[in-house]
């Protein structure tokens, strides 16, 4: 047990020695704004154009399926004006009758598989692109971790985040490095290659 309480004490010496030599040295410090390297970075664009096509097609196959809709709906409203003909014959007016009632059947099953087809492709299209937003949030982290370790940085912080009550996290920082327009640089090297 004395040895245990010994190593203890030693472990817990080194570690405050270690932490006093580390605080009297300069920490070398640098600040960064992700929202303008996620913004300006070309993938991002990219994707996001992407995405916004395919929504476009969503919309698109959506309303071609609503018009498929709107023209039963007339045909719906002229059974009924034919069903409330006076003039009309018992037996014709059930078989309208029994006509309309299908139509009306086939218009809310077309408008149930439109909204179910809808609600699907949007929530998929939404997964992917949060999926990919992610890739590249995760691409320029770890470009920001290696320009740390290449430059000796310390600490690079984001000066874009925000607190919960949305007041910057950094209100303030002396002679901190601003590399965002270098990472910046880094990110979007690929872009000016393919132009």
């Amino acid at each position: 047990m004395k040895k245990y309480v010994k190593l203890s004490a030693i472990f817990c010496l080194v570690i405050t020695l270690g932490i006093g030599a580390a605080s009297a040295q300069r920490l070398k410090i640098a600040t960064v704004d992700m929202q303008q390297l996620f913004k300006e970075y070309h993938r991002t664009t990219e994707e996001q154009q992407k995405f916004s096509e395919e929504f476009a097609r969503i919309q698109k196959e959506n309303n071609e399926r609503l018009t498929g809709i709107r023209q039963l709906e007339e045909q719906l409203q002229n059974l009924k004006k034919q069903i409330e003909d006076p003039t009309l014959a018992d037996t014709v007016k059930r078989e309208k009758t029994r006509d309309f009632q299908l139509k009306l059947d086939e218009a809310k099953a077309m408008d149930r598989e439109r909204r179910e087809f809808l609600s699907r492709r949007t929530r998929a299209l939404e997964l992917k692109k949060q999926a990919s937003m992610k890739g590249i949030l995760d691409e320029i982290r770890k470009l920001i971790t290696d320009h740390a370790k290449g430059q000796d940085f310390d600490f690079i912080l984001d000066k874009s985040g925000m607190s919960a009550n949305q007041v910057p996290f950094l209100l303030y920082t002396k002679d901190a490095t601003d590399v965002t327009a270098a990472l910046l640089g880094k990110l979007n090297v690929d872009a000016a290659q393919s132009e």
